[in-house]
């Protein structure tokens, strides 16, 4: 049975918290505490995990502290999203291919997947994503400003507003300035 390793990074916001094994990176969360990580992890892969180092979990890391660092833009990194449903890693892929200092919003994803119309699909898709900032979800708005984003979804942990600020910081670093909206 392969093991899944993890490791937290410091941020500004609290830890991030990664996952990998030999196939790649299965997990990138931020606002999720240490314990239930590890826990959805164990369940949602069905194997053991251990804070141990691995060489796909070490350049992870490695590129989580440049990107913070505002030494890197984009991560090139291995991914294994194949325990997620099909539809998510079609619409994880092309939220993807959004560069950095750019956004999308969710329709303009759903026709980059030839979905026109799927923008609230796509919207589930990219809220349950368990690899935020490395598939930078945090590109994607909604057509009226900056949507929803973490504490919502398969994570359920910070508040929306916690995952708002989120997003907004991190838009933020890459130039892109979209205010939050009251209410």
């Amino acid at each position: 049975m392969p093991i899944v390793h993890v490791a937290a990074v410091e941020a500004p916001w609290g830890n991030i918290h990664l996952a990998a094994w030999d196939r790649g990176v299965v997990a990138c969360e931020s606002l999720t505490p240490w314990e239930p990580f590890v826990e959805r992890l164990e369940r949602r892969l069905r194997t053991d995990v251990a804070a141990t180092s691995h060489p796909v979990l070490d350049e992870a890391v490695a590129q989580v502290v440049a990107f913070l660092a505002d030494e890197r833009r984009a991560f090139d990194l291995p991914i294994d999203l194949s325990d997620r449903p099909a539809w998510d890693q079609v619409v994880l892929g092309a939220v993807g291919d959004v560069p950095w200092g750019s956004v999308a919003t969710y329709g303009q994803i759903a026709r980059a997947v030839d979905r026109p119309g799927a923008a609230r699909a796509v919207g589930g898709a990219v809220a349950r994503s368990p690899i935020g900032i490395v598939v930078p979800c945090h590109r994607i708005v909604a057509a009226t400003g900056l949507g929803g984003y973490g504490g919502e979804g398969d994570l359920g942990f910070g508040s929306r507003e916690a995952g708002l600020r989120l997003k907004r910081e991190l838009l933020l670093r890459e130039g892109i300035d979209i205010p939050l909206r009251a209410g």
